[in-house]
């Protein structure tokens, strides 16, 4: 059974950048689609990015392209989301998930089985 942890979350000020680390066990990542999610105080969870079993494709909502990317490494059964320009907005829990059965353009939290705990990201002004 897939388990995966995030990390990298913390306090940053605004117009800087964060690197967050999502490390799998108990399976292949290599298997699977990843997708990073957060939900802010009060908001629904919503997707900021995904990255295809085999890194090729990727997608990413208007509220993050250009500034997130979704990077794998598959040797290190891991996949990361770097960070970069953020601002107050991207303050939230940052999650990763998984599914071997969705691609990289299913955004909607549900279709997604396996969950990590969450990384607290805040973003100070």
């Amino acid at each position: 059974q897939l388990q995966l942890v995030e990390s990298g979350g913390g306090f940053v000020r605004a117009g800087t950048s964060l690197n967050l680390s999502c490390a799998a066990s108990g399976d292949t990542l290599s298997k699977y689609t990843v997708a990073w999610f957060r939900q802010g105080l009060g908001k629904e969870r919503e997707i900021v990015g995904t990255n295809s079993w085999d890194g090729v494709r990727t997608w990413y909502p208007d509220s993050t392209a250009g500034r997130f990317t979704t990077v794998r490494d598959n040797a290190k059964n891991s996949v990361f989301l770097q960070m970069a320009s953020v601002n107050a907005e991207d303050t939230a829990v940052y999650y990763c998930a998984a599914d071997e059965r969705v691609s990289p353009t299913v955004r909607h939290p549900w279709a997604y089985h396996s969950w990590g705990q969450g990384t607290q990201v805040t973003v100070s002004s």
